[in-house]
């Protein structure tokens, strides 16, 4: 009985400690670690400090400022991608005239206000060769330079968030600033600058919300909050490799909404940060990243380069198009332009070239661009018609109709006796027959789908009405997936016709886009189309993504500036940035700083296995020896810096599209800040006094910047035989004076 009665006093007194070390009416929606009495001197939260940090900040800004802006004007010349993103999309921008790239629009749109700022809209810079006499050229340069600059104050301020000593936050400046690729990247006019800052300003961003993450819904916190969705918008709208950033931030979100739902916090609480994190991570960044889309289909309002990757009612509003005019109602004997609505299938084509097997009758593709092999002339079956004389009659739905190849005069035609060349589940389609043959296999019936002008009359229009061609022998639908054919077939489109009777699929969809009839007038369709940005807006990132997809290597041919990933964190392959490389010339060269890009990867290679030690030391009640709070900050810091460069480099490997060495240097910059995390990491665990440790630091900076100065002459440019700097080449497989694999 007195055991029972001391056991129930015992866990009334456990309940009342309990509950006075951790008190109900005080809930935090992040609470501080539950730290162990110890001796060791506590792990502690970085507080800003204006006159050390704003001096720290100035001065690496300055620093910075001298290494990117050092003689940038010094070759005039068109220096590799300045070709695009220097002169020929800001010509666009400044002609309004409408093109494709692969590229969201922002970083473009921000080099062509630089240029309407130094020059106005009255000239177009050559892609090639020397920039105009009278061109201030260095004015852009110096503007993309900003955001190479921006990266050191950046690094510091990130560091300072992630709790590291002031010391460390200093070297990481130091870092960014000593490494010549990330130095000859903002020297000029691309777009690696300006996602590298916009990457770094969404590290910083979220590396401050973590730490701010104790005060919940404070003004801090917001801040920070909202810093990070703007940052996520502005890099994911300037390269789709900013989505790799979103993916971190989401993974960290994910990771902070599970921990509170294992906490058991309340419902009401966990709605709030549910609701904060989707407007300020999801909304936010969406509505930037759609916003930058939303300036450039107003700047682009003219026809341009670019039409033929969106719909024909996108291409009937822009300034100057061939669409703009043309008769509205579809007439027999009409010649028709006909564009498949699935993206990236292009028009209904035909050409003189037979199909190397099967049938081997006259190869029918889907081409994108402008063509007379384009042409067909939609007739009635049967003979005996005079579409010059008789009277004009409407193409209806439910017509059977045939469809003649105006340059070759072959008849639209499908059979079962051959399966298409690729999509061997449908049949091959081919022109094949004259006009005067009677041929069941060249008959097909319109199926009109929807009618998209005011205009519903069961009549086929120009643009606005979108059918189905369906065979009438075989009952299949003529198609185009957007699946590329052999070489034998030029790369086109294969155009098969598909026994899928999936009615609403845009590969079966078809279109009107350019109506020729002598006989009829020309309206203006601008009143005629309707277009919504939502759609234009998908459709756009469809066909950039395809675009994309379509930038493949060729593994038979050497390209002294390709590179593959696994090359890249260890500088195998660094980078010739001018095609010619004769004594006289300019040359620069992106070789990062040797000493940063090796012990950095070291630092990326090596933080799984100290995750793993540490795990097993603990799982295996091995008594640690870190510092209260020293074990969570190791994992908060890390998981951002190791997490951003994983997610950042890992990637490529899955892709199939053509790669280069700039392509790692968002990751670089999260290796960069590992490693300075690292060196911060060994001083906190190290028995070493704080002189010895700023002694190491310091060690560390001035080792980086003698190798920086070494290889300054392949960053700031050099004009002499590139013989001279071969002490430089420190591998082999480095083209700095001579490419072996040159053939």
């Amino acid at each position: 009985m007195n055991s029972r009665k001391d056991a129930k006093r015992g866990s009334a007194a456990d309940k009342n400690a309990t509950s006075t070390q951790e008190p109900q009416s005080t809930f935090v929606a992040y609470p501080l670690l539950r730290e162990p009495v110890t001796g060791s001197i506590p792990y502690q939260r970085n507080k800003w400090h204006p006159t050390i940090d704003r001096s720290l900040i100035l001065l690496l800004t300055m620093l910075c400022a001298f290494t990117r802006l050092y003689q940038i004007g010094r070759s005039n010349r068109v220096s590799w991608d300045e070709s695009f993103f220097h002169s020929r999309f800001p010509n666009q921008y400044l002609n309004r005239s409408y093109y494709h790239d692969v590229h969201p629009p922002l970083a473009k749109l921000l080099i062509s206000l630089s240029r309407f700022v130094v020059d106005g809209n009255n000239r177009t810079i050559e892609p090639k060769g020397n920039y105009p006499p009278d061109y201030n050229y260095t004015f852009t340069r110096c503007f993309i330079a900003l955001f190479g600059i921006g990266l050191a104050p950046l690094a510091y301020l990130t560091c300072l968030n992630l709790n590291m000593h002031r010391r460390t936050c200093f070297l990481a400046g130091i870092l960014v600033i000593a490494d010549n690729a990330l130095c000859v990247m903002s020297r000029f006019v691309l777009l690696d600058a300006p996602l590298l800052f916009f990457t770094a300003a969404a590290l910083c961003s979220i590396a401050g919300f973590q730490n701010s993450r104790h005060c919940a819904f404070s003004l801090a916190w917001w801040r920070w909050l909202l810093l990070t969705g703007i940052s996520l918008g502005l890099v994911s709208s300037s390269k789709w490799v900013g989505l790799f950033a979103v993916a971190l931030v989401g993974l960290y979100t994910v990771e902070e909404l599970l921990n509170m739902y294992t906490d058991f916090t309340p419902a009401t609480t966990a709605l709030r940060h549910f609701g904060a994190r989707v407007a300020a991570l999801i909304v936010l960044p969406l509505a930037i990243y759609m916003a930058s889309f939303v300036v450039h289909f107003a700047v682009l309002s003219r026809s341009g380069s670019g039409d033929a990757t969106m719909p024909p009612a996108f291409q009937a509003r822009l300034h100057g198009s061939k669409l703009n005019h043309q008769p509205f109602t579809v007439m027999y004997g009409s010649v028709l332009n006909l564009r498949s609505m699935h993206p990236g299938s292009g028009l209904l084509h035909s050409h003189p070239h037979k199909y190397p097997d099967g049938s081997q009758q006259q190869q029918i593709t889907g081409y994108s661009h402008s063509d007379s092999n384009n042409n067909w002339v939609v007739m009635r079956v049967g003979n005996g018609f005079n579409y010059t004389s008789d009277p004009l009659v409407q193409v209806k739905d439910g017509d059977i109709v045939r469809l003649m190849h105006k340059r070759t005069s072959a008849m639209l035609h499908s059979h079962r006796a051959h399966k298409a060349p690729v999509s061997t589940r449908d049949y091959e389609v081919t022109a094949y027959g004259k006009p005067e043959w009677t041929d069941a296999n060249n008959e097909w019936r319109i199926e009109i789908h929807k009618e998209d002008s005011s205009v519903a009359n069961g009549e086929i229009h120009a643009i606005t009405t979108q059918f189905r061609l369906r065979h009438i022998v075989t009952n299949c639908l003529l198609s185009a997936a957007a699946v590329k054919l052999p070489p034998w077939g030029f790369r086109q489109t294969e155009v098969s016709c598909s026994r899928s009777q999936y009615l609403k699929s845009a590969a079966n969809l078809w279109v009107v886009e350019r109506h020729v009839n002598s006989r009829l007038p020309s309206v203006d369709m601008r009143p005629m189309v309707k277009t919504s940005f939502i759609g234009n807006f998908i459709r756009l990132n469809m066909e950039m993504a395809r675009s994309n997809n379509a930038l493949i290597p060729d593994h038979d041919k050497y390209n002294h500036l390709e590179s593959d990933p696994w090359s890249w964190p260890f500088l195998v392959y660094p980078m010739r940035m001018l095609g010619s490389w004769n004594k006289g010339d300019i040359k620069y060269y992106e070789v990062g700083n040797p000493l940063i890009w090796w012990a950095s990867a070291l630092m990326c290679l090596l933080f799984p296995l100290q995750l793993a030690y540490h795990h097993i030391r603990k799982a295996r009640g091995i008594p640690g020896v870190w510092a209260p709070g020293e074990e969570q900050h190791f994992w908060n810091a890390g998981k951002l810096l190791w997490g951003g460069w994983a997610l950042h480099y890992l990637p490529f490997f899955a892709m199939g599209r053509v790669t280069y060495i700039h392509h790692y240097l968002p990751a670089l910059y999260f290796a960069i800040l590992l490693l300075a995390f690292e060196v911060d990491h060994f001083c906190r665990r190290s028995t070493l006094g704080g002189r010895s440790q700023i002694a190491i630091v310091a060690m560390c900076a001035i080792c980086v910047l003698a190798v920086f100065c070494w290889f300054a002459p392949l960053t700031f440019g050099y004009t002499g035989s590139m013989g001279d700097l071969k002490y430089r080449q420190w591998l082999p497989t480095w083209n700095i004076y001579r490419d072996k694999y040159a053939m």
